[in-house]
Formats: structure tokens, C-alpha cells, sequence
């Protein structure tokens, strides 16, 4: 009897070293963003702590509390807002990763985004676009695109992608349609998680 529960307790106490290491690899394996939840005082033509703008003379908006969105976090207290405007000029901000997406192996993560009705007149909704790049702001591979989001309600998209060489760079574009920018719209972004190697094989 003796003998059975030390065997039980030896191949319980190598479950969980293995589970630990499991987990330790599972975490050092996920790629980390500065501020992924865009928190800082809520400000007009500011860019959160973390990132930085990608577009000479524009920047977003930490929200809320200006222009006329009081649209609660989606998490934490605080999101960024971006615009594109009819004169053709849009917003977009980006980072630096904490490591390589790695070519040719599976990235995924979530983003939470959602529409204000008053963005004082930049009323419209517009898409949201994420590029992934090896230079800073670069827009070197398109790897997600929204619909047009509409809707007050926070919403998470999950993206998925293959990076089609080495990239340390991610930029978060407003966006209204190819070739044509012009519409005065506006889109809500919160709650980017870290970028993992998706779990499918």
C-alpha cells in the first residue's frame, strides 16, 4: 500500500512540474505590447502611453471625456478614439513588440472596437486596419480589416495571421476604403491582448 501511494505521489508531483512547465512556455511564448489597453489621462489630440503616432500632424484621442464620447472602457479606464476626415486624412498609431513574429508561423490575438454616435461631426462609422511591419509605422503586410463598425456595444475580433517575413512592428489604422478616406468617421479601440502562436497545429 505504501509502495502504491508513493507512486501516486511521484507521478502527481511529475503532473505538475510538467503542467508548470507547460504554462512557463505558454507565457515567455506570447508576444507583449506596451499600454495594450490604451490607459493614460483622457486628452484631445493625445497618443497613450506606449505608442506612437503614424501620421505627421494628427494623433488619436484618449477617451472618454472629449468631443463627445462618454462611451464606457471596454477594460480599464480609458481607450483610444481615431477619425478619418473628408479631406482625406486619417489617424493611425503603432509599437514596437517585445519580440519577432516569426515568418510563416501562426500569430493570433484580440482586439475589442466599437462606434460613438457623437465624435463631434466625425459621426460616420469607419473600419479599423492592422498592418504588422519590420520598421517603424511600416505597412508591410495587411493583416486585418473590419467591417464597418456601427455599433455603440464594445465587440472583440480575434485576428489570425501568418507573417510573411520577420516583423517587430504593429500599426492600428482608421480606415474608410481603399484609394478614398474621405468620410468624417470615427472608430473606438480598447483591450488588445498580447499576440500568441495559435494553439492549432
Amino acid at each position: 500500500m505504501k509502495g502504491r501511494t508513493y507512486i501516486t505521489f511521484i507521478n502527481i508531483k511529475c503532473a505538475i512540474i510538467l503542467l508548470g512547465m507547460c504554462i512557463s512556455t505558454h507565457i515567455s511564448g506570447q508576444i507583449h505590447l506596451n499600454n495594450p489597453s490604451f490607459e493614460d489621462t483622457p486628452s484631445d489630440a493625445t497618443t497613450p502611453m506606449g505608442w506612437f503616432e503614424c501620421q505627421e500632424y494628427t494623433t488619436p484621442d484618449i477617451m472618454p471625456g472629449y468631443w463627445g464620447v462618454y462611451n464606457e472602457a471596454s477594460e480599464g479606464e480609458t481607450y483610444v478614439g481615431m477619425i478619418t476626415r473628408d479631406n482625406g486624412t486619417f489617424e493611425s498609431i503603432g509599437q514596437r513588440t517585445s519580440k519577432t513574429m516569426k515568418k510563416d508561423i501562426c500569430h493570433t490575438f484580440t482586439i475589442d472596437l466599437a462606434h460613438s454616435k457623437s465624435y463631434s461631426g466625425f459621426n460616420q462609422p469607419i473600419k479599423l486596419r492592422i498592418w504588422i511591419g519590420d520598421k517603424k509605422c511600416g505597412t508591410h503586410q495587411l493583416v486585418f480589416e473590419s467591417d464597418f463598425i456601427d455599433k455603440i456595444e464594445w465587440e472583440t475580433f480575434e485576428v489570425e495571421f501568418l507573417p510573411e517575413n520577420d516583423a517587430r512592428y504593429v500599426l492600428i489604422e482608421a480606415f474608410y476604403k481603399e484609394g478614398w478616406f474621405k468620410r468624417k468617421g470615427n472608430i473606438l479601440i480598447d483591450n488588445m491582448s498580447a499576440i500568441r502562436v495559435c494553439s492549432r497545429v
